[in-house]
């Protein structure tokens, strides 16, 4: 196998600069340092050259340069800013400069980013989602005939990483609902998505390789142990006066991780991801996993799930982000081996 040049599209948190009327957790999606120094490891180990390309501007002026070239192939991890179409920049950038991408493609980005098209889609594919409806101002909430079914749970209907995830989030009464929708719209300029809130243990599922992914074991979330929202969410800016004190409240026999795995694979496969993906899922009061997002762009954060599952494992995390960039080089047909496990090339 000869050695390729891989670029890397990302940004860090000082990327874009921080606007008036920005919520506190505007810029949390975006990677330290350290995440990037592991995927240029991974790669490094792999046999090949990493390059940082930066952000989507960079990658746009380089291409007016014509400074890419010497690129075989780009892994993105860029999140973009504002609008659900953000995820997108990147891979049509690099589409537009003939420069193959690691990772899922423009459409499946866009389309995992806004949950009520991602539920929708992902539910023709027969995986259970929950209850929902979207309102793009809290006046049409005040007029929406809902039945009595609190608690309710709101967030962003194109966000990621918990952003707008509050204490609050949780609501018990159509006030709160009211409330709790008028801050989404008027923090995040998008829709609120209002979904029945699903009472227990919470649950992610990491995919790697294509035709089809392999489920890694899934691993439990803790819940925040007043409001039972998942404590992840609730750890990050915006949410400095909650106490954290967390509960696991679930077990997970073979069987439900078996349903969990497969649900993962169909979330997967029915928005096209392509080579890497998680999925999280929440139990319902009956025991069953219903689906609450996939993201083909997780963190690859040196303290995240795929660090997470390579400690579980006894590897490195560099062996492990290896075998996301290997997924993608056998699917592109620039690595030879099957894909199937995620770990040969």
């Amino acid at each position: 196998m000869r050695s390729l040049e891989i670029g890397l599209v990302f940004e860090t948190f000082e990327t874009y600069p921080h606007r008036p009327g920005d919520p506190a957790d505007a810029h949390v999606e975006f990677e330290p340092e350290s995440t990037i120094e592991a995927l240029e490891s991974a790669i490094a180990s792999l046999g090949h050259r990493p390059r940082r390309l930066g952000s989507p501007a960079d990658v746009l002026a380089a291409i007016s340069s014509q400074s890419l070239s010497s690129v075989d192939a780009a892994f993105n991890l860029a999140e973009g800013m504002g609008g659900r179409n953000r995820e997108a920049w990147a891979p049509v950038l690099l589409e537009m400069a003939g420069i193959p991408t690691l990772g899922s493609d423009a459409l499946s980005l866009s389309l995992s980013l806004d949950k009520a098209w991602a539920n929708a889609w992902v539910a023709k594919a027969g995986v259970p989602v929950a209850a929902q409806a979207s309102f793009a101002s809290a006046a049409e909430v005040e007029t929406a005939e809902l039945p009595d079914v609190f608690p309710l749970f709101v967030k962003p209907r194109w966000e990621g990483t918990a952003k707008g995830i509050r204490a609050s989030s949780r609501v018990e009464n159509r006030e709160a609902l009211v409330a709790e929708v008028a801050r989404i719209v008027e923090d995040y300029a998008q829709p609120a998505l209002v979904e029945a809130f699903l009472p227990g243990a919470e649950y992610t599922v990491t995919l790697i390789g294509n035709d089809p992914p392999t489920a890694l074991p899934t691993v439990q979330r803790a819940l925040e142990r007043e409001t039972g929202i998942g404590l992840h969410a609730l750890e990050g800016p915006g949410n400095e006066e909650v106490a954290l004190d967390h509960v696991t409240p679930g077990g997970l026999d073979p069987e439900l991780e078996a349903r969990l795995a497969d649900l993962s694979i169909r979330a997967f496969d029915a928005l096209e991801c392509k080579d890497f993906a998680r999925a999280d899922f929440r139990l319902d009061a009956s025991g069953a996993p219903i689906f609450l997002e996939i993201n083909p762009l997780p963190t690859f954060a040196t303290d995240g799930t795929f660090a997470i599952l390579a400690e579980l494992e006894g590897t490195r995390l560099d062996e492990m982000l290896g075998r996301c960039v290997t997924a993608g080089l056998i699917r592109l047909g620039l690595a030879d081996g099957p894909n199937k496990d995620g770990k040969r090339a």
